[in-house]
C-alpha cells in the first residue's frame, strides 16, 4: 500500500511541478487552468459501483496436513477425499468495478472482466439504491459487457465522439478504486491508438492512452472530456506494482457504441475477417518495394481459402488503405477490419509491384465471434461430467487460427471452473487424448475416471496451456 501511495504521489507532484513552472513562466494563468467541479456534481448520477459473488461448494482445507494423513491411515492405498459432503453452497466474493448508465431505463455499461464468471451481480448506485443486474450480452475481445437493472427514469450520460480528442486534452475518470466508491481522478490524454500486446491473437482494439490515476476498481467507469461526455471507458493499466503508474488505457467511446449497440440488439458481438498473417512495414521493407516511407500492412501471408485469397489479395502486398481508413501502422488493420460486420463488401487498397490497386473484399467472419451467450448454467450429469459443454469450431476457425478443438460456450459450477477454464476457452486435449469434435469430446468424458486428476490442454487468447481437472463421484 505504501508503493502505491508513492507512486500516486509521485505522479501528482509531477504534475503540480510542471503547472507551476507554467505559471512561473506566464505561459497559462489560474484562471485557465480547468475545475471539474461542475462536471463531477453532473455526472455523479451516472456513476455506479458493481459487485459481483458466485457460489463455490464447500471445501476442507486443502492444506490441512494433518487431516489429510489422518484419510490416509483410515484408508491405505487411496487419496484423501477432502470434500465436505452435507455442507451447502457459500457464496465467494467477486470483483468491485465500475460501470455507468446509459439509458433512463437502467442499461449499464462495465468491462467483461468485472463480471465474467459471476452469478450474482449487483449494480450499487450513487443515492445508495442497489439493484440486482442482468446480464445483456459480453463482449471479451472488446472487454466489454452490457447490464440491465429494473428501474426507471435514471440519470444517464451522453457520449462524446472519441475520434476528436487530442493528445494533451484535459481528461477526467469517475470509479472506486480499491472500494473507495464514486472517486474523481483527472489527468491528459497521453496518446492514442495504443495497441496493448498479449491480449488476443486478434486485436480489435485501439486503446487511448492516459495519465489518469486508475487502480483497480475503476476497471468499466467512464472517462470524460471537459464537455462532461464520454469519449471512453477505463479498461487496463501497465504496472510494475499493481496500482497506477500513469499508464492508463480506455476503450474508445466510438468502438464502445458499435459492441453495445450490437450487444442490445442480439446479445452478442460480429466482427469482420480479412484472412491475412501481416506485420509492420520498416524502412528496410519500404525501400525494398519502391516506397516514399515507411507505413501500412505487409502480408506475409494469405490464409488458405479466406476473404482475402478470394479477393486477389497476394503475398508482399502492402495495405495502405481499408475502407476509409488509412493504415499508417499494421495494428492499424485488425482494428478497423473489426469494426465491420461478416459479409460486408469493403474496399481494400495495396500498393504492389509500384502500383497502386484498389480491390473488393467481401469480410468473413471472425473466430470470436464464436463467444459464449448468456444462457442458464448447464445441469451437470454423467454425460456433462465436467460442469461445461462445448460446441465445435467452425471450419474458418480451424483454418484461421490453425487449431482443431471445441470451444466452451457454458460453463456452471463443477471441475471446470474449479480448475479456472472459463466460455471462449478452445480444448484440444483431454485426459492427454487429442479433441477433434464435440463428439469426439463427449465420448472422451464418458470415459473419465469417476474421481482424480486428469490434463485438459486449452488454447486462450492464442496460448496453450495445460490445467488439471479434479474429479469426485
Amino acid at each position: 500500500m505504501r508503493s502505491l501511495l508513492n507512486n500516486r504521489i509521485s505522479n501528482y507532484q509531477s504534475l503540480v511541478a510542471v503547472l507551476i513552472v507554467l505559471l512561473s513562466m506566464g505561459k497559462i494563468s489560474a484562471a485557465e487552468l480547468p475545475s471539474f467541479a461542475d462536471l463531477v456534481e453532473q455526472n455523479a448520477p451516472t456513476i455506479v459501483e458493481i459487485q459481483t459473488s458466485r457460489s463455490v461448494a464447500a471445501r476442507a482445507p486443502i492444506g490441512d496436513q494433518e487431516l489429510e494423513d489422518l484419510l490416509r491411515r483410515l484408508n491405505p492405498g487411496e487419496e484423501p477425499d477432502l470434500n465436505i459432503e452435507g455442507i451447502p453452497e457459500m457464496r465467494q466474493r467477486g470483483a468491485v468495478g465500475s460501470g455507468f448508465i446509459i439509458s433512463e431505463d437502467g442499461y449499464v455499461i462495465t468491462n467483461n472482466h468485472v463480471v465474467a464468471g459471476a452469478d450474482e451481480i449487483q449494480v450499487h448506485l450513487n443515492d445508495r439504491r442497489v439493484f440486482d443486474a442482468e446480464i445483456i450480452g459480453l463482449d471479451e475481445p472488446s472487454d466489454l459487457a452490457l447490464l440491465k437493472v429494473s428501474a426507471g427514469d435514471l440519470p444517464y450520460v451522453s457520449f462524446g465522439d472519441s475520434d476528436s480528442i487530442r493528445v494533451g486534452d484535459w481528461v477526467l475518470a469517475i470509479g472506486s478504486p480499491f472500494g473507495l466508491e464514486f472517486s474523481a481522478a483527472a489527468g491528459i490524454v497521453s496518446a492514442q491508438g495504443r495497441s496493448v500486446p498479449g491480449r488476443s491473437s486478434y486485436n480489435y482494439m485501439s486503446f487511448i492512452q492516459t495519465d489518469v490515476a486508475i487502480n483497480q476498481g475503476n476497471s468499466g467507469g467512464p472517462l470524460f472530456n471537459l464537455e462532461g461526455e464520454v469519449i471512453g471507458i477505463n479498461s487496463q493499466i501497465l504496472s510494475s506494482t499493481g496500482g497506477s503508474n500513469g499508464i492508463s488505457f480506455s476503450i474508445p467511446s466510438n468502438v464502445a457504441l458499435n459492441v453495445v449497440n450490437q450487444l442490445r440488439e442480439t446479445g452478442r458481438v460480429e466482427r469482420g475477417l480479412l484472412g491475412v498473417r501481416m506485420r509492420a512495414v520498416d524502412y528496410a521493407l519500404a525501400e525494398i518495394f519502391g516506397m516514399e516511407r515507411p507505413r501500412g500492412a505487409f502480408v506475409d501471408e494469405v490464409q488458405p481459402d479466406s476473404p482475402a485469397s478470394r479477393s486477389d489479395i497476394r503475398n508482399e502486398d502492402i495495405i495502405l488503405r481499408f475502407m476509409d481508413h488509412d493504415i499508417e501502422d499494421y495494428t492499424d488493420l485488425p482494428f478497423f477490419v473489426g469494426q465491420y460486420r461478416p459479409g460486408t463488401l469493403a474496399e481494400v487498397e495495396v500498393f504492389r509491384d509500384g502500383e497502386f490497386i484498389t480491390l473488393t473484399v467481401e469480410l468473413g467472419s471472425s473466430p470470436t465471434n464464436a463467444v459464449a451467450s448468456v444462457s442458464r448454467e448447464p445441469d451437470r450429469d454423467r454425460h456433462n461430467p465436467l460442469g461445461f459443454r462445448v460446441t465445435a469450431l467452425s471450419e474458418e476457425t480451424r483454418q484461421v487460427a490453425g487449431i482443431s478443438g471445441v470451444r466452451i460456450t457454458e460453463m456452471g459450477e463443477g471441475p471446470g471452473r474449479d480448475a479456472g477454464l472459463a466460455e471462449g476457452d478452445v480444448i484440444v486435449a483431454l485426459n492427454r487424448r487429442e479433441v477433434t469434435s464435440a463428439e469426439e469430446f463427449t465420448e472422451i468424458a464418458d470415459q473419465l475416471p469417476e474421481s482424480g486428476f486428469v490434463p485438459i490442454r486449452i488454447i486462450r487468447e492464442g496460448q496453450g496451456t495445460t490445467m488439471a481437472l479434479e474429479l469426485s463421484p
